[in-house]
């Protein structure tokens, strides 16, 4: 059964009030979903709060620098392992074609699989990079060459938090 799917339309703002962009995204409607036909597995781990508050304690007791990332299309390049098929999107239908279906190769916002495919490529990402998961804590990355070479990547859903001693590749990590 294909999924139905929305456009969402957002203003985005100036500070002092006028328009600075349109924006459009097409969403699904994920709710519509069921498991073990449009999706088997949506668990995605993520750094528990207080994790988060110690890694930044060490950081801020060690002098390390942080930086924050919020992936902005995260949930839009992530290969997805189910067929999920959706309708049309609505005023971009096909005449003569309608009743034609759209089957996803990639995630779309409001998928209920989306933030586990996001999940998977970014532990692959961080796995190919040297990174090792915490056994505890499967939110927590860090890559250690010895002790004056550690960094630790804490992921919460599409928002990274990455600190270390290693300034040089906390650095070209963010553009990796």
């Amino acid at each position: 059964m294909p999924i139905d799917v929305k456009w969402v339309f957002k203003l985005k703002l100036k500070p002092d009030g006028p328009v600075a962009k349109h924006k459009a995204m097409l969403v699904a409607k994920g709710f519509l979903q069921q498991q073990g036909i449009d999706y088997i597995e949506v668990f995605a781990p993520v750094a528990r709060m207080e994790t988060v508050r110690l890694v930044t304690a060490v950081a801020s007791s060690k002098g390390w620098k942080m930086s924050q990332m919020d992936v902005k299309s995260a949930f839009l390049n992530d290969p997805l392992e189910e067929e999920v098929y959706i309708v049309q999107p609505p005023e971009f239908e096909k005449e003569g074609r309608k009743h034609l279906v759209y089957r996803l190769r990639k995630a779309l916002y409001g998928l209920k699989q989306a933030p586990r495919a996001w999940n998977k490529l970014i532990d692959a990402v961080l796995a190919k990079l040297g990174f090792v998961k915490c056994t505890v804590e499967f939110g927590v990355y860090v890559k250690r060459t010895s002790h004056a070479n550690t960094l630790i990547v804490c992921l919460y859903v599409d928002d990274l938090i990455i600190t270390g001693v290693w300034k040089k590749k906390l650095k070209s990590l963010k553009g990796e």
